[in-house]
């Protein structure tokens, strides 16, 4: 399957994601969402605040011009709200998952499925 497949099918397909971009930890976006367009600065901030955690929540995190207050971060986790919209971002071995949902969608709903996609990412070894 391609990086983009699993963009359209497994994240925004779901009907729980609104927008997405997968990451590689090194550098570059390996699939988008259309109209999901984050500056390298906005990536290098992203794949950078699993390093330093504090600064995520002290500063949240921006994706394509919106910033998101971050509520909770993990080794493996990021997630963060903006009025009743929010972000899900999870780390992988290679890829860093970047997923927006938009009210009605609720936030467990969309960590369910960017989480679970990971899961198996991590499992073949991306």
């Amino acid at each position: 399957m391609s990086w983009q497949a699993y963009v359209d099918t497994n994240l925004v397909g779901s009907g729980k994601v609104s927008k997405a971009v997968i990451l590689g930890q090194k550098g570059g976006v390996w699939a988008t969402s259309s109209g999901f367009n984050l500056s390298a600065s906005e990536q290098q901030k992203i794949v950078g605040a699993f390093a330093n955690p504090d600064n995520a929540r002290a500063s949240g995190v921006t994706a394509s011009g919106v910033k998101y207050l971050v509520l909770q971060v993990t080794d493996r986790s990021i997630y963060g709200k903006k009025a009743a919209d929010g972000i899900v971002i999870v780390k992988t071995v290679q890829a860093v998952l970047v997923a927006v949902y938009n009210a009605p969608i609720q936030g467990q709903e969309c960590i369910s499925v960017v989480e679970s996609l990971a899961d198996y990412l991590i499992s073949v070894g991306y």
